[in-house]
């Protein structure tokens, strides 16, 4: 194959496309067609107009792995059906811009950024359907109706808010976390307030100050300003642990705590994710052995830093429970407590304990969790 040539056309592609969502759904030939046809055209533009890909010599491979790529997403809020998927879809933005919801040097409750948050995703779906019909030249009345549009739809809508934007200095952001930031500084400080009372106020009939709240909300939502930093420790926390959480295929956990985050009650958990009280009280145990795991091994510095219970402030704990805690350490735990404190490196610390990596780490974590427990009583 010469370089630069995709020797596919739209056509060829349209029907390699089409075939496959014959086979992986029950959507009629005047859905499966059009949405195959959006495909093809979609994948040769972006071959034809990435260098990258122009230069790699194999065109044809790439624009059958974007299509592929483009399909799997399709089919699998497809699979999910109309209600499941809009839960997966709602979740993933959620969990990617919660913590740059906040109105600027003010602390809000869990209520109030959800509040915040549910706003924000509600224009952001406007615009992403707004950028589905131009990118896909459809009329601008176009609304999904079908599943399988609806599908097509909501994989665009994830794949549009993680566009990477290129930024100065040779940086780039995902578009939704920037539309997020400029959203949450469009709120002047003193709307904290109203959202608090649109939030704790219960909504009695002959009270009209919810509705009120809820009106000025939106509508002083409008002036743009400069973005708010990225960095965070506690949403480094978070990212952390919902790619731990992924990487052992632990999705349903990842769900529970995406939508923990988001101070969601109990009973509107267990119906986002479609669980019985005694399924949700399992999944909930899954959740808090892997958050043990995390927090005790994998990533401890991290979210010791995150609790301000490092190592330097006694791994949090009062001088009557750490003295409890060294009281209940073996005299090889003291030592490595001790190399720890000095900042002696793992790997050095092992060799002076006489202990192979993986005991180190089990001794460790055994430590750590002695703390938690104080710490927690």
């Amino acid at each position: 194959m010469s370089q630069g040539i995709c020797t596919l056309s739209v056509d060829s592609l349209s029907q390699l496309f089409y075939q496959e969502l014959k086979t992986a759904t029950d959507a009629p030939d005047s859905g499966c067609r059009p949405l195959a046809q959006r495909l093809a055209t979609e994948v040769q533009r972006i071959c034809s107009q990435s260098d990258r890909i122009q230069a790699s010599g194999d065109v044809e491979a790439w624009a059958k792995s974007l299509g592929k790529h483009r399909l799997d997403q399709c089919l699998k809020y497809y699979n999910l059906g109309s209600r499941q998927g809009r839960v997966e879809l709602h979740s993933t933005l959620s969990a990617i811009v919660y913590r740059y919801i906040t109105p600027p040097q003010v602390q809000t409750s869990y209520q109030a950024r959800l509040a915040l948050i549910e706003d924000f995703l509600q224009g952001f779906y406007v615009e992403a359907l707004n950028a589905f019909r131009r990118e896909n030249e459809l009329n601008e009345r176009f609304q999904p109706r079908t599943l399988l549009e609806l599908a097509e739809y909501m994989a665009f809508s994830e794949r549009y808010g993680k566009r990477r934007i290129p930024l100065s200095g040779r940086r780039s952001q995902q578009l939704i976390i920037l539309r997020a930031q400029t959203f949450s500084r469009q709120q002047p400080p003193e709307m904290a307030v109203d959202i608090e009372q649109a939030v704790d106020y219960g909504g009695e009939s002959d009270d009209v100050r919810p509705a009120a709240s809820h009106q000025r909300v939106r509508e002083e939502m409008v002036a743009q300003a400069d973005p708010l930093p990225e960095s965070s420790l506690r949403g480094r926390v978070v990212e952390e642990l919902l790619a731990y959480l992924k990487e052992r295929n632990q999705d349903e956990c990842a769900d529970y705590f995406t939508l923990r985050l988001l101070d969601l009650p109990t009973q509107e958990i267990e119906a986002l994710l479609g669980l019985t009280p005694r399924q949700r009280d399992y999944l909930q145990q899954r959740f808090k052995y892997h958050l043990l795991r995390f927090a005790l091994s994998h990533h401890w510095e991290l979210v010791h830093e995150w609790l301000e219970a490092g190592l330097e402030t006694n791994l949090g704990l009062t001088v009557q429970e750490w003295q409890q805690l060294q009281a209940t350490l073996s005299p090889k735990q003291n030592k490595l407590l001790t190399l720890k404190q000095q900042g002696v490196s793992d790997s050095e610390a092992a060799k002076i304990l006489a202990m192979t990596p993986t005991q180190f780490q089990k001794q460790w974590s055994k430590l750590l969790e002695q703390a938690w427990d104080i710490r927690n009583v």
